[in-house]
C-alpha cells in the first residue's frame, strides 16, 4: 500500500519498503506522487512509460555514486562494495562500474516510522564491508507548500567516504508531455555541454530560461558549464513551470552545489543537482533538500 503524507496544500504518495528493488536509486523514502491541491495538481512521472524499460526510477528518488561508487576501484571482481541507500553490491568483473547495471545485492536493513500525517523517518542500518559502514538518517516532512527532504550520514567505518549525491526529480505537470508552454530556469546564464548532437533541437536557450518550440520527441542531457561557480545561494537552484497549467515546482535548498545536469524525454525532466560528500570516519554530514509547489 505505501505511505502517504498530507497537509492542507499537499498530497504526497511514497513507495512500500520493496516496491523498488533495483541497485541503481535510494529505496528509502521513494516519492511516487505529489499533488498541489490548489488545481489538483500533479508532478511525478515514471522514467519510462513502457513498464520494464530504463533503470526503474520514479518521481523524486536521490542515487549515491552514479559515477564514483564508493570503493568499487579498490574491489576485486566477485567481492562486494556499498552503495548507500541500498546495499552491499557484487563487482562482477573488470568492467568500470555502470549505473544503470543491474548487481548481485545484499540490501542494507532498513525501518520506517511515520511520525505523524505529515512526516515519515527512515533509518538504513550500516553493513561492514572492508572499512565501509554507513548508517544514513532519511526524514520526508511536509511544511505549507515545501517538501522537505533531510538527510543525515553517520560514517561507523574506519575508511573515508568520498562520493557524490542527487536527486532524478522525474518531472512532467499533470502528465504532460514536454513541449512549448514549459519553461525551466535556473539563476544564471545557462552554457550547456551537451552529450549528443540533434537531441536538443526544439531546446532555446536564452539566458537564464530553457523553453521549447516544439514537441520534445526524443531524450536529452546536458551538463551546465561552470554551474557550481555560477549559482549563488539565492532562494531556489532552479524552477519547472508550465504556463497552460499554471502549476511550478522549484527547489530553495541551501547547500553547496557540486555540479548540475539535466536530462529529459518527451514525458519527462529532470533537473539534477549534485552535491559532494566527504565524511571521516566517526563524522556526520547533514543536508537536505527542499521542494516548493505552486500555483502562479
Amino acid at each position: 500500500m505505501g505511505y502517504q503524507l498530507k497537509n492542507e496544500q499537499l498530497i504526497v504518495d511514497i513507495a512500500e519498503q520493496g516496491h523498488y528493488r533495483g541497485t541503481r536509486f535510494d529505496w528509502s523514502g521513494f516519492i511516487t506522487g505529489v499533488t498541489l491541491r490548489q488545481g489538483n495538481h500533479s508532478f511525478c512521472v515514471p522514467e519510462s512509460p513502457t513498464p520494464g524499460l530504463g533503470t526503474g526510477g520514479e518521481g523524486l528518488c536521490n542515487e549515491f555514486g552514479i559515477a564514483d561508487p564508493i570503493g568499487y576501484e579498490e574491489t576485486q571482481p566477485g567481492e562486494m562494495f556499498p552503495k548507500l541507500g541500498v546495499g552491499l553490491l557484487t563487482r562482477g568483473d573488470e568492467a568500470a562500474y555502470q549505473f544503470y547495471k543491474q548487481y548481485p545485492v545484499v540490501p542494507f536493513r532498513q525501518e520506517v516510522i511515520q511520525d505523524s500525517a505529515s512526516e515519515l523517518s527512515y533509518t538504513i542500518y550500516p553493513q561492514e564491508c572492508r572499512g565501509y559502514a554507513a548508517r544514513l538518517e532519511k526524514r520526508v516532512r511536509l511544511e505549507d507548500h515545501r517538501l522537505i527532504i533531510d538527510y543525515n550520514l553517520h560514517n561507523e567505518g574506519s575508511k573515508t567516504i568520498s562520493t557524490t549525491e542527487y536527486n532524478h526529480n522525474f518531472l512532467g505537470m499533470d502528465q504532460r508531455g514536454i513541449g512549448p508552454g514549459y519553461t525551466l530556469k535556473f539563476p544564471f546564464e545557462l552554457e550547456p555541454e551537451v552529450d549528443e548532437e540533434g537531441s536538443m533541437d526544439h531546446m532555446l536557450f536564452q539566458g537564464r530560461e530553457i523553453h521549447w518550440s516544439g514537441r520534445q520527441e526524443s531524450w536529452f542531457y546536458f551538463r551546465l558549464r561552470g554551474a557550481a561557480q555560477a549559482y549563488k545561494p539565492q532562494g531556489w537552484i532552479w524552477d519547472l513551470f508550465h504556463s497552460e497549467s499554471r502549476a511550478g515546482v522549484r527547489e530553495i535548498s541551501t547547500y553547496t552545489v557540486d555540479s548540475i545536469a539535466v536530462w529529459g524525454e518527451k514525458h519527462v525532466i529532470s533537473p539534477e543537482i549534485f552535491i559532494r560528500l566527504h565524511v571521516a570516519p566517526g563524522e556526520i554530514y547533514s543536508w537536505s533538500r527542499v521542494y516548493e509547489f505552486y500555483k502562479a
